[in-house]
């Protein structure tokens, strides 16, 4: 059963971070009251539910898919009761502004309690993690009228929301998009067929509004011709009660991999005479709006990588314990102890550069007006970081935990492939990771010539100089670890951009190496900030031996994983035009 790493999530928020005088002073959060009695208090409450609630769940929506029949969607037993319980919680809300009807907490805290959802049932998890985002489209560019009617009910888990991008030509390009929208008064009508829309019908909630991407009929030919629509399962009165079904229906759900619980619709508008709809911003803007959306659930996405590498690494680290070979516990064996300490300290760090960029993120939104930029600009270049890098090791960590079961990892009555088959999903949806790797160079590099990456550069070389002229051997090793890597990445991050302007397909050829390469370097800066603070606080005795394996983890890291940042720095340096000469017809 899975339980929340807790220790580690309040050390991270209180010690590290330091939410309290970070964010705590803003005017913002000045009411809020941050700081070590609240974090405990909303760690403790988030993981009794993902423990109590959300994790038995986990096989039963492996066991019990999502089915659709008669134009409805039936989903797995339990999940439910669960999604209104969480609603009423307040969690679904947990980081939007409290006018809006949300608790008005960072959100930090809304990114430790989507993990805790995610390592307990990524299916379910997919559901608030949707309505969130929609909420915060319609938040970002709906009118009054939209806000007013629909932002609470969404917020406060009552009603649910989805986003509706996809179609059967139209994946990553959604130039050749299908789906259509005419105007019709006040409102528009909505035709076409959407696929792999994301707890597309349910009757969890009382309504679902679906944010839908259509092209009017005069609209620029391309991306540039597609407007975002704003399209109720069920019409709102202007009293706010609900009325008449509308136009929009589930054909089927998509037989999946993993996440099974999750109802992924194949969605129909308009079948029977059109689906009503509502702008959202402007017309032919919808690609802007909708990125709103996208760009939230790119960072949640990384945090799926995370949270199904927690539970996979809880579950595979107690059944070492018990598994006996060779007359003792298989967690003695040096390979089992390599692969669970492997585990333990990639999700460690995948934890410390997400919540250190979701202090970011509320820095953006409600820091200091002269520093909002510069942090938007942070938080804009770490987005394809933290979506490709932990959905890679998310993958890499599920499939670890498969190989410590040994057998019983392929067998699936353990739980210990779901983990792997949940978690596979997540390099590709939300943009894959080739396409964050090329938005990483290309874009976020590429667009102010790498300023905002030597901003971060600079921060872990001021913290790397510290730490090699500290008088502890281990904070010392730590350091000269993270210089070296730095070394490579400036030196990997000139050449690219000497040779993205020269020869784009060889730039991007190396794309990905670059992500992978700045995500370990990103990662060993966190473990090593948290070192820091670590051997701080065990030298004033408190919490000594969780401060001590904080140490060790990031030393372990620095010895046994970040050398993997240098091979990725290597495939670009050396790299010559083997890719580009390659004959496609070879392939």
């Amino acid at each position: 059963m899975y339980r929340a790493p807790t220790e580690d999530m309040q050390f991270l928020i209180d010690d590290v971070l330091d939410v309290g005088s970070v964010l705590g002073p803003l005017p913002h959060y000045a009411d809020l009251g941050l700081g070590t009695e609240l974090t405990t208090a909303l760690l403790d409450e988030a993981g009794k539910f993902a423990a109590d609630v959300v994790s038995p769940l986990r096989r039963v929506g492996d066991m019990h898919p999502a089915r659709c029949s008669d134009a409805a969607v039936a989903i797995p037993p339990g999940y439910g009761e669960a999604i209104r319980q969480l609603g009423a919680g307040g969690w679904v809300g947990i980081s939007a502004p409290q006018d809006q009807g949300g608790q008005g907490l960072p959100e930090l805290f809304g990114t430790a309690a989507c993990e805790m959802w995610n390592s307990a049932d990524m299916a379910f998890a997919l559901e608030p993690f949707l309505s969130a985002g929609a909420a915060l489209a319609i938040a970002a560019h709906g009118n009054d009228e939209l806000k007013a009617t629909y932002l609470e009910k969404i917020y406060s888990g009552e009603w649910s929301g989805t986003m509706n991008l996809t179609e059967s030509g139209a994946g990553s390009d959604l130039g050749p998009m299908k789906t259509r929208a005419e105007r019709d008064g006040d409102h528009y009508r909505l035709f076409g067929q959407k696929i792999y829309i994301t707890w597309g019908d349910h009757d969890a909630t009382d309504n679902i509004i679906h944010l839908v991407l259509a092209r009017l009929p005069d609209a620029p030919a391309g991306s540039r011709g597609i407007s975002l629509f704003l399209v109720p399962k069920f019409l709102v009165g202007a009293d706010g009660v609900l009325g008449a079904r509308n136009d929009a229906y589930p054909v089927s759900v998509e037989h999946k991999l993993g996440i099974h619980g999750s109802p992924t619709c194949v969605m129909a508008y308009g079948d029977n005479g059109g689906a009503l709809g509502y702008l959202v911003g402007e017309e032919n803007q919808g690609l802007a709006c909708m990125f709103t959306m996208m760009n939230e659930a790119r960072l949640k996405v990384g945090l799926q990588g995370l949270g199904a590498s927690e539970g996979a690494y809880q579950k595979a680290v107690a059944y070492a314990r018990e598994r006996v070979q060779g007359n003792v516990p298989i967690i003695e064996h040096a390979d089992v102890k390599r692969m669970l300490l492997t585990m333990r300290a990639l999700n460690e760090a995948m934890r410390a550069l997400a919540y250190s960029e979701a202090v970011t993120m509320d820095l953006a939104h409600a820091g200091p007006a002269e520093t909002r930029e510069s942090s938007q600009r942070r938080i804009d270049l770490m987005i394809p970081v933290i979506k490709g890098w932990l959905t890679e090791l998310g993958i890499e960590v599920t499939s670890l935990g498969v190989q410590v079961h040994g057998g019983m990892g392929y067998v699936e009555e353990t739980g210990a492939a779901q983990y792997l088959r949940d978690v596979r999903i997540t390099p590709i949806y939300e943009g894959t990771n080739g396409i964050q790797a090329a938005d990483l160079l290309n874009r976020k590099l590429g667009r102010d010539n790498g300023a905002a990456m030597e901003a971060v550069q600079g921060e872990i070389r001021s913290l790397a100089t510290r730490l090699q002229s500290d008088a502890d051997s281990r904070l010392a090793a730590i350091g000269e670890c993270l210089a070296a890597a730095l070394a490579d990445h400036v030196s990997t991050t000139q050449r690219l951009l000497a040779i993205l302007p020269e020869d784009r397909f060889a730039a991007l050829g190396g794309s990905f190496d670059y992500m992978m390469q700045t995500g370990y370097l990103f990662g060993g800066w966190q473990l090593a900030r948290g070192a820091q603070v670590a051997a701080q606080v065990a030298a004033g005795g408190d919490r000594v031996t969780f401060c001590e394996r904080k140490v060790a983890t990031a030393l372990f890291y620095m010895e046994r994983l970040l050398p993997r940042a240098r091979a990725h720095a290597g495939a670009i340096a050396v790299s010559g035009d083997s890719l580009t000469d390659f004959a496609l017809d070879w392939l």
